[in-house]
């Protein structure tokens, strides 16, 4: 899967994600840290990438419907500490079928993974 990874997110989760099989470009790496959503926005639909973030400004599910892109995943912990966030991300990554999550609308909580799926064509 193509994975970008937000600014909000612990940068070693990269590499983890590329040693179980992904292809992992960061915010940070491109430059991107700072940049409006807007602009963080057109970077992941342009290269096709499935978004990991904490930003809020992408929880809208209306604007960020199922199918209409290549996925984003929203993390809603408790204590988003940059371990917590690493640790949650790397089990549910090494546990799930993270595949069928493309095109998806998925939030992870600290208990639940909730996977809002594209409409049947």
């Amino acid at each position: 899967m193509k994975i970008k990874l937000d600014e909000n997110i612990p940068h070693r989760l990269a590499n983890l994600l590329e040693q179980i099989g992904h292809d992992v470009d960061t915010v940070l790496d491109e430059g991107l840290n700072g940049k409006s959503d807007e602009e963080i926005w057109e970077a992941v639909q342009k290269n096709n990438h499935f978004l990991i973030t904490q930003d809020l400004d992408f929880s809208n599910i209306h604007q960020f419907a199922p199918g209409t892109h290549a996925g984003i995943l929203i993390l809603r912990l408790r204590d988003p500490g940059r371990e917590n966030l690493f640790r949650r991300v790397s089990t549910l990554f090494q546990m799930e079928d993270v595949e069928s999550w493309k095109r998806c609308f998925v939030v992870i909580t600290d208990r639940k993974l909730r996977i809002q799926r594209p409409p049947s064509a």
